[in-house]
């Protein structure tokens, strides 16, 4: 079955006084309708400006190309806006992660949901109506009918999440990106957000990319995850996998970060990656996390690093090999 979204080789730079900024470096990645894929990383690693350069809604002054980046058998690369904006919405859509900032203050909650239906099919304003109730009381919005008229800022930041997602399903596209959903929700609330998340995308077999830097989030949701670092993407596969046996030093780090139940004692430490992110200004030689990686060699900062393959949709870049990173990852969970 060939991938709902394919993305190989995505470049993303933005010209700056003092150079151009590399925001996303060669970006590979893939998923299938039915599935999730979670990217992942820390603020700034070009998790967002990776799938805006897919949704075609990059910055002005960011410019992109890539090898491939196909959608539903569809080559983006070179299509018009007018084509893209027919894509957008009704094949694509993007949950984005403000939504008191995504929605229009202007307008009412039925005016922006009953628009994006009525851009892109044809059908009478009482039919995308209907529409917008039904899958506002769909997300869980009680009274949906009287909440058409209300403005944004008269919902609380729960609902107005939930107006995000029924707005990215009104016209029912196969693939949803949801961009840090749960942002600034309480954590009650972005329990019932995840859950209503992986519902609807059951019920109607959408394909999903998940962005957070939450990896609890990304335990309960992903199939399979990318994380990225530094604008390159330094490990994939199953979400399974990784968990169980991350092999970059990175990933290693990240999961050191997280208090395991059961693990973890009231007051113990948890584990911290040293340093700061490079600059992503002009060209990077070596390996992008050396200035903060324990196992630093010479090659690392002068060698060409790409992504070793280990089996299908496992891969990480690095020069470690797997049975010496599982090695170092097994030590230093127990120190």
């Amino acid at each position: 079955m060939s991938a709902l979204l394919k993305v190989r080789d995505l470049h993303v730079d933005i010209p700056l006084a003092a150079g151009v900024l590399h925001a996303v470096r060669g970006v590979d990645f893939s998923v299938d309708r039915g599935q999730t894929l979670s990217l992942v990383g820390e603020s700034g690693c070009g998790k967002s400006l990776s799938v805006l350069a897919v949704m075609n809604l990059l910055p002005k002054k960011a410019t992109w190309h890539a090898n491939t980046i196909a959608f539903d058998g569809q080559e983006l690369d070179g299509v018009s806006e007018w084509q893209m904006a027919n894509i957008r919405g009704s094949k694509m859509a993007m949950i984005f992660q403000e939504p008191m900032t995504a929605l229009n203050p202007c307008y009412t909650i039925g005016n922006q949901l009953e628009e994006a239906l009525l851009r892109h099919q044809p059908v009478s304003r009482n039919k995308a109506r209907d529409r917008a109730v039904y899958l506002l009381e769909k997300v869980g919005i009680t009274a949906a009918d009287s909440r058409l008229k209300q403005y944004p800022h008269q919902l609380s930041g729960g609902l107005r999440q939930r107006v995000m997602i029924a707005m990215g399903l009104m016209c029912g596209p196969p693939l949803i990106i949801a961009d840090e959903p749960t942002t600034a929700l309480d954590v009650t609330i972005q329990a019932q957000i995840l859950a209503l998340l992986a519902s609807l995308q059951k019920e109607f077999d959408m394909g999903m990319i998940l962005i957070t830097h939450d990896l609890g989030v990304v335990a309960r949701m992903a199939d399979s995850v990318a994380v990225m670092y530094c604008g390159q993407v330094v490990e994939t596969g199953r979400a399974i996998e990784l968990f169980e046996n991350p092999l970059h030093p990175y990933t290693q780090g990240l999961l050191r970060c997280i208090p395991v139940p059961g693990k973890t004692k009231p007051g113990e430490h948890l584990g911290s990656i040293p340093g700061i992110v490079p600059t992503p200004i002009g060209e990077q030689t070596g390996c992008v996390f050396q200035n903060r990686c324990s196992y630093v060699t010479d090659d690392c900062t002068s060698a060409k690093i790409g992504l070793a393959r280990i089996s299908a949709g496992r891969a990480y870049r690095c020069l470690l090999r797997p049975k010496v990173s599982q090695k170092n990852m097994s030590e230093s969970q127990a120190i």
